[in-house]
Formats: C-alpha cells, structure tokens, sequence
C-alpha cells in the first residue's frame, strides 16, 4: 500500500478511535443500558386507563373557563397584593395562569418564593379549588389575621391553580396527549425524557418557570389519598424500598408540618405519620418533585389531599377546611425557620450569586443573581455547618445552632487569588441546583481525562505510521527508481 493510501487509512482509523470515546451522560445517574428510551421499562405510552366522570361528579367544580374567569376576578379584587401571569398553553392552547400574592408582587425581593400547583393530574381536581379558596382566604385576611400578614409580606406565593386544564376537560389523568405529566420531567436514573421533542408544553412551561423564578421550595396537590409525600420518588435499581435524598431530614421535616396541621392526616394507619418516601410507597420516574430538587433547588413535595380522587363539589369546602392549617403552616415555615441571608463580594460590596451548602449534606441551593439572597431549608433542632462559595472567590463556613426560629447569617467572601482582582465567570443560570450532579460537579477533571485519552490515541498511530513509513520507504524509492527507466518523471 502506498504512503497516498495510508494517509486516509490512519484518518479513518483516528476518527474511528475519537467517536468511541466515553461522552458524558445528559441526565444525573447516567444512562440505563437497558432501557433505549422506546422500549424500555419506563418508555413513556399514552395512558389505556380512562375513568368515567360523570356530569354529577362534574357539576359544583369550575370549568376552565370559569377558572379564568375566577383568577382575572381576583386579580382585580386583589390587585394590592397580586399579579396574575401566564406561564404558557396547554396542548389545546388553554393558557396557564398564576396568582402571585405578596405585598410587593411585580417587584424583585430578598424572600423566599413558594409555588403550588394543581390538577396535575386532569382526574384529580380538587387542587383547583382549594387553591382558589387560599388565594381568597389569604386576600381576605390580610391586615387581620397574623398568619395571613406574615405570608403576603415576607415571600412571595405563586399558585397554578391547573397545570392540565386539557386532562380536566377531557376528564381523564393525562393532558390532551393523554401523557401523564408526573411522569414527563427528565429522570435521575433513566433518559426516557431527554428527548426534548417529546416534552409536553405544560412540562416545558414548569421547567422554564423554575429557570426563571428563584423558587425557595413548592407543593403539588393531588387526591385519591391522604399522605405528604417527598423525595427520591424512584431509586436506581427499579425496587420498591426508602430511598432518600440528601435531605431526606429536611423533607421528614416539610411533610410533619403539613401532617400535623391536617385534619387527620398524620392519624392514618397506611402512612407513618400521615408522611410517606415516594419510593417506598411506590416508585415512579420522571415525577415533577424530584426534578424540582435536582434541578431547581426547590424543595418540593406531592400532597395527596383528597382520599378521593373527583370528590363531590359540596364536600370541597370541607376539604378546604381540612387543609388550610396545613398550607398555612408549610407557607410560614419557609419564613420562620431555616437559614436565610446574602452574599457579598468584600471587595466590592456588591451582592454575588454563590451558593450555600450544609455540610455533609450534598446538595446545595443557590443566591439570586440580583440580591444574593439565599434561603436555606433544613430541620430545626440540629447544629450545621454553612458553607457559602463562589467561583472566583475563597469560601467561608461557619457553625450554627437552628432551633425552632429562623436564622439570619450573611456572607462576606474574599476575592481569590493574591491580586485581589474579583474575576467572576458568567453564569448561564444562577437558579439551578447542582445536587449530586457528578458532571456538572467535575467538568474540568473529565474534559482533562479525555484530552489525555485524545493523545494517546494519535500518539500510538503516529507511531505506527513511522514504522509502516520505515519499512515501505525503501521499496518504494526503488519502485521509483526502476518506474523512471521506463518513462520520463513529471516535474
């Protein structure tokens, strides 16, 4: 073979060489060599299991349209301490409006953010009027109830009334795709969701508004049980056993203040408590919760609320009633306890987006990138070590005792190196969570490794190359030589 034709050869075999290479898996946990994201165990279908609504169930619940027209009602009623915005349309193009309820509700502030959603799930709608019920309650008692005040003026509320107005309509759990939306997030464990082309609107429409709010923690309400239920809701495996998260302590924590303050959820004789691990009730996989904990720093939980899935409309009220303590309570928690404060940068005075981490515990939330703030959820009762960094900057840490009030603890960190010069990075969004993320935690050690891979790899062929080049060389000069005596050589 001639030097003309080994040169594609040693190209085809180094292209050959690179594509085989390892690439970094897109989801958190990696990929799943069984599963092919079509055919595997948790490949997502069109749901079979239709039940039948009945107009007598129906009737007593808001149509959608009803429900627009309820939330533009408040917002008028209510424009003091709300705003109303859509985060987007359903399949069917039914817009996704939120109530946002604080006392300074179209301005950016140093407090934490609550979101509930419901009728994630279009045959459990008791979430949209118990929603609508608080949001009222919350207008109606504000400057005269202490609970209420506390709420309006130190977070800000976002409510979804209905994340599947479509499933509603067609009165059956999926949206009109007839795909369950629990179970269309991206998933810790399996890629069966990395397909963004297959990403429901009102799925895309919740990942974009958690990108762009810097929410604190959140809670979806559904029916068809009573149980406050938290993360993992699936675990690596695919069995059915407790899998906590890295805050598991933390959650126990959310879902007992929703319990206890319930009519009688924390007596159930199913529930331990009235709380339960997703996991260990049931494993599901590319549930909102958990991609709301990876990826948003949200802390967020799945409240069944209703033993019913469709309960009868005049037993909404009482519904209500059971759990209005209870979503009072959580909402209060997030201002009443944990570790709330801001970062700032001591050579500027400026406030900087780090993040805050416990610990101990792998997981951290990250400070908005225009106040620095940041709000820190962790079981009252214990004493923690915060760890606030930022790229750029030398990381500082100090021990603390939480007991049942809130903590206020701010950062100022040194800029790093010995210049003094504060170089920050941009970042592309300050809002995510990077818990457990393997690559995201350690991208320059990976691009590193393959770098090394890299030359080895042209290392060894060109070594090769030398030594097929040494030994045809010769036979080729002297084909050269002996060609030349038969024809004239082209100059």
């Amino acid at each position: 073979m001639g030097i003309s034709h080994l040169q594609p050869v040693l190209l085809l075999l180094m292209l050959r060489a690179l594509a085989s290479l390892p690439t970094q898996a897109a989801a958190r946990g990696g990929h799943d060599p069984s599963d092919d994201g079509a055919h595997g165990p948790f490949s997502r279908k069109l749901l079979e299991d239709k039940p039948q609504i009945t107009e007598e169930m129906v009737r007593g619940y808001m149509s959608n349209t009803e429900l627009e027209t309820a939330v533009h009602a408040f917002g008028s009623r209510c424009s003091n301490i709300s705003r109303v915005y859509s985060i987007g349309k359903s399949v069917n193009h039914f817009p996704l409006w939120v109530i946002e309820i604080s006392d300074k509700p179209r301005q950016r502030e140093s407090e934490p953010a609550f979101k509930f959603i419901g009728n994630v799930h279009g045959d459990e709608p008791v979430g949209r009027e118990v929603l609508m019920h608080l949001a009222n309650w919350l207008c109606d008692n504000y400057l005269k109830d202490s609970l209420a005040t506390l709420i309006v003026e130190n977070m800000h509320l976002h409510i979804l009334p209905t994340m599947n107005p479509d499933g509603f309509a067609l009165r059956w759990r999926g949206n009109a795709n007839n795909i369950d939306l629990n179970r269309d997030f991206p998933d810790q464990f399996f890629p069966v969701n990395n397909d963004i082309d297959y990403r429901q609107p009102e799925t895309r429409a919740i990942m974009n508004w958690v990108k762009q709010e810097h929410f604190t923690a959140s809670a979806s309400l559904h029916g068809g049980a009573l149980v406050a239920n938290y993360p993992w809701d699936g675990t690596r495996d695919t069995s059915k056993h407790y899998y906590g998260c890295p805050d598991d302590k933390t959650f126990q924590h959310m879902a007992s203040v929703y319990s206890r303050s319930h009519y009688n959820m924390s007596l159930s004789k199913e529930f331990e408590g009235g709380i339960t691990n997703g996991a260990f009730w049931y494993p599901i996989y590319g549930g909102m919760q958990d991609w709301n904990y990876i990826h948003g720093g949200c802390f967020e939980l799945t409240l069944e609320i209703s033993d019913t899935k469709w309960p009868k409309a005049d037993e909404l009220p009482i519904i209500w009633e059971h759990n209005r303590m209870s979503m009072l309570n959580l909402l209060a928690s997030l201002i009443k306890s944990g570790v709330h404060g801001r970062i700032f940068a001591a050579d500027t005075g400026r406030p900087v987006p780090g993040s805050v981490m416990i610990k101990g515990i792998d997981s951290k939330v990250s400070a908005s990138s225009t106040f620095g703030d940041y709000h820190r959820i962790v079981a009252p009762g214990e004493t923690y070590e915060v760890v606030a960094s930022m790229r750029g900057f030398r990381q500082k840490s100090t021990r603390i005792r939480l007991e049942q009030e809130a903590v206020s603890l701010d950062f100022i960190l040194d800029p790093d190196g010995a210049d003094g010069q504060t170089k920050l990075l941009p970042r592309s969004n300050d809002r995510g969570c990077r818990c457990d993320n393997d690559n995201a935690a350690k991208p320059f050690h990976v691009h590193e490794a393959h770098l090394w891979l890299y030359l080895l790899i042209v290392s060894v062929l060109l070594a090769l190359y030398v030594v097929f080049k040494r030994k045809t060389v010769p036979r080729l000069l002297a084909y050269r030589h002996s060609s030349s005596l038969r024809r004239p050589v082209a100059v």
